[in-house]
């Protein structure tokens, strides 16, 4: 009774995102915010220029700001039965999840991804 789940083009554009969003965030938070050096070069008087979108991250970091984005998300995709919300929360998910928001990114990566292979598996739509 197994059924044959094929991927639309849809699909594979949000794994794409997914893909681009969870690797550009683990990047930046790798150069940005974990190396040392930038730390450093930060605190120092005349700090260059990616100082500023480094805590700019950092802020939105700190207020849960991922987290909470992506759990609106996860909430508008498992409510409305729609792919790109439950997209969007998966991809704004790992982002939270990278940058240690990880309860309600992880909690907005279920929901979203309910709603995702609900649409795949051909479960009641809205």
């Amino acid at each position: 009774m197994g059924k044959t789940i094929r991927l639309h083009a849809e699909d594979w554009l949000g794994l794409g995102l997914v893909a681009v969003v969870g690797c550009g965030m683990a990047a930046g938070r790798e150069l940005c915010i974990v190396r040392r050096m930038t730390a450093g070069l930060c605190a120092a008087a005349n700090a260059p220029a990616i100082c500023a979108p480094r805590a700019a991250m950092l802020w939105v970091q700190y207020q849960q700001a991922f987290g909470w984005a992506a759990l609106l998300c996860g909430i508008a995709g498992f409510a409305l039965g729609r792919r790109w919300p439950g997209v969007l929360a998966v991809a704004v998910g790992v982002a939270a999840v990278v940058n240690d928001n990880a309860a309600n990114g992880i909690l907005s990566t279920a929901l979203g991804l309910i709603a995702w292979v609900g649409l795949l598996t051909g479960m009641p739509a809205s």
